[in-house]
This record gives C-alpha cells, sequence and structure tokens, in this order.
C-alpha cells in the first residue's frame, strides 16, 4: 500500500507530469524457464529515471530482510519535499544470498514499476519469490498413553513385550502410532543384536 501521508500538490502535479511522458519498459531480458521476455531492472531504471529526474523527482528504494522476509522500500522524493513511499516483501524462493538477491532484485523492479505508472511483463517473478509460507504450528503435547508406551519400549527386554506394546498403540492418533511404532522397532533391532 502507498502511503501518501507526506505528500504535497508540488509533487503530485511534478507526477503527473512525469507519467504522462514516460514510456513503458522495453521487454529486453528473456527469462529461459518460461520462455517470455521482460523488463529487468535495469531498463525499468532507464525508462523512469530521466523523465522523473526532469520533474524534481527523485527515486529512492531501500532494502531489508527480516524473519525469513525480503522487503522493498520505494520513496518518491520531489525536490520541494514531498514524498510518496510503498513496500514490497516477499519470502525469496531459495534461502541462501542468491534467492534473496533474486527476490530483492524482482521487487525493486515490480515496486518501481508500480510506483511509476510503468508496465512490463512480469514472467520472471516465479523465480524469485513463493507466497510467504503458512506458520507451523507448535507440535501437541506427546498424550500420557504415548509417554507409556515409549517408557515401557525402553524397559522392554523381550520380543513378545514388544509385541504386545505394538498392538497397544492402535489407540494412539496417528502421528503417536508412528512415533511409538518407530521406538518400538528400534528397541526391536537392539535385542536381536
Amino acid at each position: 500500500m502507498m502511503n501518501l501521508d507526506h505528500s504535497n500538490a508540488a509533487l503530485f502535479a511534478a507526477l503527473a507530469l512525469a507519467q504522462a511522458e514516460v514510456e513503458n519498459a522495453t521487454e529486453g531480458s528473456v527469462n529461459p524457464h518460461f520462455k517470455s521476455r521482460y523488463a529487468d531492472l535495469a531498463e525499468v531504471l532507464n525508462t523512469v529515471r530521466p523523465v522523473f529526474s526532469k520533474h524534481g523527482i527523485a527515486i529512492i528504494q531501500s532494502t531489508g530482510f527480516s524473519d525469513g522476509l525480503v522487503s522493498v522500500t520505494t520513496a518518491l522524493v520531489h525536490k520541494e519535499g514531498g514524498y510518496v513511499t510503498s513496500v514490497a516483501s516477499c519470502t525469496p524462493a531459495k534461502m541462501d544470498a542468491q534467492g534473496v538477491g533474486a527476490a530483492t532484485t524482482y521487487l525493486r523492479r515490480y515496486s518501481l514499476a508500480a510506483a511509476t505508472g510503468v508496465a512490463q511483463e512480469d514472467d520472471d517473478g516465479q523465480s524469485a519469490a513463493h507466497n510467504r509460507p503458512a506458520p507451523v504450528a507448535a507440535p501437541a503435547k506427546p498424550s500420557n498413553a504415548l509417554l507409556d508406551v515409549l517408557a515401557a519400549t525402553e524397559d522392554a527386554t523381550s520380543e513378545d513385550v514388544l509385541r504386545n506394546l505394538y498392538k497397544a498403540t492402535e489407540t494412539l492418533n496417528e502421528h503417536e502410532k508412528n512415533e511409538a511404532r518407530k521406538a518400538i522397532v528400534q528397541k526391536r533391532q537392539s535385542i536381536s543384536k
């Protein structure tokens, strides 16, 4: 969402003039994965900077990375002091320097084009960003029945006891049943050695 709290009439007048002159970015880059063309960040910057600068508007972009989320803040700042900002964020496709860099470049290009009213092909975004993953729920506290089976498994000294414990796991939920049976199998292997 764009923040207009610090805008003024001079900024809006300059934006109107700049947008009347600016052209859409040329789709000079190729995304081999999607076999499509798109305007890269350099092309979008080369398209908007001269026109916006002519009308006293500077373009400032700052980046950030926190909690697995890449963010880019884009500001259009007028020479008379008014400015507008917007923030774009995404989770990178890969959590390494290359993934963060790709997502940052994508967000810079995407937010700059949006803020300046420039159209561009957008097919390379699939490789730069993913939807934010759903939060992982905290693991449930193990039931007393599971804890009892695990304790009895640890103390077991014969195959017969382990067989009975295996049958007792039928009363557990699927996750606990799998956990208990894994422990029983491991204990069975240690007894048979």
